[in-house]
């Protein structure tokens, strides 16, 4: 699962910024090493060790904070010159500079042309390329009443949702009531689904609302997931492709300094083989390996370089 922005303890949180707002930038300019850090969840612990790994192999002397924190506490670290690096989602841009309406962040291309072109220029921040994976909000179906009714993009949802007691979607507080979430599936693909055939779950870890579709818990048979969640397949559940683009998108890129990357710009390239080789199918397989069979994240990050031969 991936964090989107936003806090998570709001005292702790207003501590975390403090600090590290203070970091002078001469600071970040005298460090020795290559600060990289990640989101604390299971994608960002992958990724963030993936770009460790790829720069010690290029011999770029590193420091690891992986899985330092949720968005705000690591995108703070890098603005103020904390850390040096880290895997953002293209999406997150509509949070840090809006707005959040713009068509702009519902289109792959768009989405990172806008906030690499607005995070260089506020910044000095530069997007590295990105992976052809979105870890945007969708909705998933357990796999047996996919195939029985062959249902597979959100058109098809919007069919079997207007049929009485077809389906019976878990998901988050914030997703049925957010604007950019349940409601904007509604709109693009023209349903709404009955709200007493809605389970409000607490929280928004997906792992919660996909055991409950897997499960059939309370007749549920929809999940609100994240594209790469690792336990889609795992749980044998269906992603209904959203064709219509309903959702932002949020392609994961590694975000580093320009300091940093003029002191060592053949991590560019470098990173751009690694994530170029990331799809969402690929992502999900190696967030599952983490999530599901419980293997480190940086030994899979390890395994996949050198299987792909991006270790060299």
């Amino acid at each position: 699962m991936k964090t989107r922005f936003g806090g998570r303890v709001a005292a702790a949180l207003g501590a975390c910024l403090l600090v590290l707002a203070s970091v002078p930038e001469a600071a970040a300019q005298a460090r020795d090493k290559v600060v990289v850090a990640s989101k604390i969840d299971t994608e960002g612990g992958l990724l963030g060790h993936m770009i460790a790994l790829v720069l010690e192999r290029q011999g770029i002397p590193v420091e690891s904070r992986v899985q330092l924190g949720p968005t705000k506490v690591v995108r703070t670290a890098l603005v103020s010159g904390e850390i040096d690096i880290y895997p953002e989602y293209t999406g997150n841009g509509a949070f840090f500079h809006g707005p959040e309406d713009d068509p702009a962040w519902k289109s792959a291309g768009s989405a990172y042309d806008k906030v690499k072109a607005l995070d260089q220029e506020k910044h000095g921040l530069v997007w590295l390329d990105r992976a052809p994976a979105n870890n945007t909000w969708l909705i998933a179906l357990r796999g047996d009443v996919a195939r029985r009714d062959k249902l597979a993009t959100m058109e098809d949802f919007a069919k079997a949702a207007a049929r009485p007691s077809t389906i019976k979607l878990a998901g988050s507080a914030e997703f049925v009531e957010s604007p950019a979430a349940l409601p904007s599936f509604e709109r693009v693909y023209s349903f709404k689904l009955p709200r007493d055939q809605v389970v409000v779950l607490p929280g928004g870890d997906t792992a919660v609302t996909m055991r409950a579709a897997a499960q059939g818990v309370s007749g549920v048979n929809a999940a609100m997931v994240y594209g790469t969640d690792g336990a889609i397949a795992a749980l044998d559940l269906v992603v209904m492709e959203d064709t219509k683009g309903a959702q932002i998108v949020y392609e994961p890129a590694p975000v580093v300094r320009a300091q940093v990357l003029q002191r060592y710009p053949a991590m560019g390239p470098a990173l751009a083989k690694v994530f170029g080789s990331l799809s969402m199918t690929k992502l999900q397989a190696l967030n599952a390996r983490i999530a599901v069979e419980g293997r480190p994240a940086r030994d899979v990050a390890r395994t996949y370089l050198e299987q792909e031969g991006l270790l060299r």
